[in-house]
Formats: structure tokens, sequence, C-alpha cells
């Protein structure tokens, strides 16, 4: 990443992110799409447990996103012996955070259920579903490591395969363990979520061969998982505000839930449709930002700060010419997408509005997913956090609230609140990057990698 065509290096490295999210999504596709045709009561219990995956998701995502920038940058500055380090440690830090949530998730998901205000003809099937997906929450961040060392290295296809095998499989074992076809028992919504934990181990143990192998330039070794308090230190100190920023998010959205469950399933199984498009559009925007978040971090660790600047502006540009078809698509025939995975008129019809009135804001919002990208790489992850909890905390969940109840207006003002958060922050994070803080800090971060044996994140230069 770095020499060459910027654009060439960011597209080569970023359509493999695209697929893996891509494929990453179909978890909850794959799920939604079968027990759709159990009618919208069992299309609940992912909608309701994907949000509160994606708490436990962004811890594990934060943590390794810091491993992602520490590796680019040893990448860099050309120290593999300090990446492999990373990637020990990585794996010490969120296996210990898996197992945790997984006990703690299991064991509390009827309290769960009831915070969320789950409707009651749901609940069971939500709770069955949940406690099995809690169940494979250690094998997902074990994955994580893998995919956080292999993008820092600047290996995206590694990933993307094992993802797709993961995926293949998954696809497969839905309608066979959903409707019970061939020799096995029809579990129905708990069908969805075995296959779901089976293809994530699968996901896991691959990625850990590769690591341990070598297979994608860097080697993993034992001594290597050996606690290093220096190098857990500077891992926290990258990945702990990014994951703050998405456990806002995570909380926020769950917080959100909550008030859609109150106006009924129909309006949940429309809002839980409509999100997981909404996710699909945006990957070609986290495949970017993840290509251009391990650029600048190499860029910074050879000493190149225009080019890793330059990589930043050329994604932006490349992201607003490749949603622009995306959000048109979405706004004209998103109610035909959705009609896809549940055929009920009622969620259709709000599928409709949504998309009509959201669809302008997903647009502007793939440029900021593109600067968070930009701030994770410098090691500067503050922005990361403080924008992140804008977003959700100080505009949608107030806005939903006073525009879903207050002024009356349903569902409709949980969907205009979605339009004013991601303008209004997205603008935000322009803004700040304009303000070049982070390439003053990368200053200090180059001269550190020089003088120091490890590299010092940018949030230690306060």
């Amino acid at each position: 990443m770095t020499t060459g065509s910027v654009r060439g290096k960011l597209m080569l490295l970023a359509w493999p992110v695209m697929l893996s999210h891509l494929l990453q999504t179909f978890y909850n596709l794959a799920d939604a799409f079968w027990l759709g045709k159990l009618g919208r009561q069992a299309l609940t219990a992912p909608t309701i447990t994907m949000h509160v995956f994606f708490i436990g998701f962004s811890l594990a995502l934060g943590i390794s996103a810091a491993g992602t920038t520490l590796v680019s940058q040893f990448k860099g500055a050309g120290n593999e012996k300090k990446a492999s380090l990373v990637g020990g440690q990585l794996l010490f830090i969120l296996t210990g955070i898996g197992l945790v949530l997984g006990v703690v998730g299991y064991l509390f998901t009827p309290q769960i259920l009831n915070l969320l205000q789950t409707p009651a003809d749901s609940w069971q099937l939500t709770h069955d579903y949940m406690r099995w997906i809690f169940t494979g929450f250690p094998l997902l961040f074990v994955f994580f490591v893998y995919q956080g060392v292999s993008t820092g290295l600047g290996d995206t296809i590694g990933p993307m395969k094992v993802n797709l095998i993961a995926v293949i499989v998954n696809v497969i074992l839905d309608p066979i363990l959903i409707f019970g076809l061939g020799p096995f028992p029809e579990m129905g919504v708990v069908g969805a979520a075995v296959a779901t934990v089976f293809s994530r181990a699968l996901a896991s143990g691959m990625g850990m061969h590769r690591l341990f192998k070598g297979s994608n330039g860097m080697r993993i070794a034992v001594a290597d998982l050996k606690p290093d308090r220096p190098m857990i230190k500077k891992i926290i100190k990258i990945g702990l505000p990014l994951s703050l920023g998405q456990l806002a998010t995570s909380l926020g959205f769950t917080f959100i839930i909550g008030i859609v469950n109150s106006f009924g399933s129909t309006v949940t199984a429309a809002f839980g449709v409509g999100n997981r498009i909404i996710h699909m559009a945006m990957v070609p925007a986290f495949g970017l930002s993840q290509a251009n978040a391990t650029a600048v971090g190499q860029n910074l660790g050879a000493g190149n700060v225009d080019r890793a600047e330059k990589s930043s502006r050329t994604a932006l540009l490349l992201i607003g010419m490749i949603l622009l078809p995306i959000a048109l698509g979405m706004f004209f025939f998103g109610a035909d997408i959705a009609r896809a995975f549940v055929d009920d008129p009622g969620v259709i019809q709000l599928s409709r509005t949504m998309f009509r009135i959201t669809t302008p804001s997903v647009f502007v919002f793939g440029f900021l997913i593109i600067l968070l990208g930009s701030f994770q790489g410098s090691g500067y992850t503050m922005p990361v956090m403080v924008l992140n909890m804008t977003r959700l905390w100080a505009l949608r969940i107030p806005g939903a609230y006073l525009l879903a109840y207050t002024f009356g207006m349903g569902p409709l003002g949980i969907w205009w609140s979605m339009f004013i958060s991601n303008t209004v922050v997205t603008v935000a994070g322009w803004l700040w990057f304009r303000k070049g803080t982070w390439k003053t800090r990368a200053d200090h971060l180059v001269r550190d990698i020089k003088d120091a044996e490890l590299v010092i994140p940018a949030t230690d230069m306060d």
C-alpha cells in the first residue's frame, strides 16, 4: 500500500473486504429469508437478536481494528516480529472477552428480551434463537483476530475465502435444520441459530489454521500468546475508543429497537428488513474504509504522510461514485426488495416509506465511514468514538423519541431521526477531518516509529 497507484491499490484491497462484509451479512440475511417463510413472529427473532449481538460485535470490532492499525504500521515500518506479537495478544484479549460475554448473555437472555419490550407473540422464539447465538460469541471473536491481522498485512483475500466457505455452509444448513429436511428433525427458529453457530466455528478454525501456519505471510508463534503488558496496553489504547464508539452505536440501536418494538411486530419486521438492506448497501463503504485504514497505517509507518492523505481523498471520491446508483435503486425499488423477504402488505408499505426518507442520508453516511477509516489508520481514534456516540445518543435516540411519541409521528419519526442523525454527523466528521489534527498526530507517530521499539499510537500524545 506504500507504492504504486493509490486508486488501484485501494480497490485491490477493498473488493475482498466488501465481499467479506457482504458475506457476513448473509449469516443474518439467510436466517431472515428462511424464517420469513414461517411468518413475521419468526422473523422478529433474528431482528431483535441482531441488535443485541452487535453489542458484543462492537467490542470485538474495536479491538480487532486496533490490531489492524498496529499490524499495518509495523508492516510499513518493516517490523514483522512485532506484527506477529500483536496478533498473539489480540487472540489472547478477544478470546477472553468472547467467553465472558457469551456466558453472561446466555444467562441473562430473558432479562434482555424483557428490557427490549419484545412482542409477546415472538418472545419464546426470540429467546431460543438468542441463546444459541450467544454460545457462538467466542467463535466469532476468534475469527475477528484472523480478519484484523490479515487486513493489517494487506491480505484481504484470505478472510474473504474463509467467509465464503462458511456462508455457503450456513446457507445450505439453514433450510435443512429449519424445516427438517432429510434425516434432520424440524428445528424451526433454533435451526437457523444452530446453522449460524456451526458456520462461525468453521470460519474460526480455518482462520486460526492460516495464522499459525503462516499462510498470509506472517506466522503467529506460541510465544506470541504469552501476555505482553506493553503491547496489550497499546492495543487497548487504540481499540478502547473504537470499541466505546461501536458499543455506543450498538446500545443505541438496541435502545431504538425498543422504541420500534413498542409499535408492534409489523413495524419491527419492516425495520429489520430495511436495516439489513441498508447494511448491504453500505458494504462498499465498509470495504473502502478498511482498505483506507490499512493504507493510512502502512504509509504512516513508512513515513509517507502525504500518500496517507491522498488515500483518504481518493477513497472519498470512489465511494461517492459507487454509492450513487445504489442509493437511487434503494429509493425507487426498496419496497420490491423487501417483498423478497416477507410477503406482508403492512411490512412492505412501511419499508417503502422508510427507504424514501432514509436513503439520501444513507448515501451521505458512506462518506463518514471512509473518514472513520482515516482516523483509525492513523491511530487517532477519539473522533471515531465521539462521532458514533453523537450520531446515536445526541441525535437519533432523542429525535426518534420526540418525533415518534411527543409529536405523534409514530414509525415515521424513527425514519426521520435516522435521516437527521446521519446527515449532521457526516458534516461534523468532514469538518474534523479537514481540521487536519490526525496529520499533526501522524508527524509525531512517524518519529516514534523510527525512534522507539513499539509504535506509539496517536492517542498517547495528547
